[in-house]
């Protein structure tokens, strides 16, 4: 059962992923909001969307959802997005600043 579980999350993580590099931001803002429940293996996949080479709408629904992630998971989506500070991309850096502008001020 165990295994079974373990398939079924993997395969909604990769359902997810895909919708979040979509060029539609409603549904990229969607996939990023639901990965943002999913503790670390959301977490990851919506690190590697705001520091790899994609698209500004994937990096901005990526940060909405670190912004949008709740309890443990808060802190260290803050501190991926201070990360994305320093970031050589433009596109990362203004996400992540308008993120931790959001954040602070909610």
């Amino acid at each position: 059962m165990n295994q079974k579980r373990d398939s079924a999350t993997i395969e909604r993580l990769k359902q997810l992923a895909g919708k979040l590099f979509s060029e539609d931001i409603t549904t990229a803002r969607l996939a990023a909001h639901n990965l943002a429940w999913m503790q670390e293996d959301g977490l990851a996949v919506l690190r590697q969307a705001l520091f790899g080479d994609y698209s500004r709408t994937t990096k901005k629904a990526a940060a909405y959802g670190l912004r949008s992630m709740n309890g443990r998971m808060k802190p260290l989506a803050a501190e991926v997005l201070e990360q994305g500070l320093k970031h050589r991309n433009r596109t990362t850096k203004a996400a992540c600043v308008k993120s931790l502008q959001l954040l602070t001020t909610a």
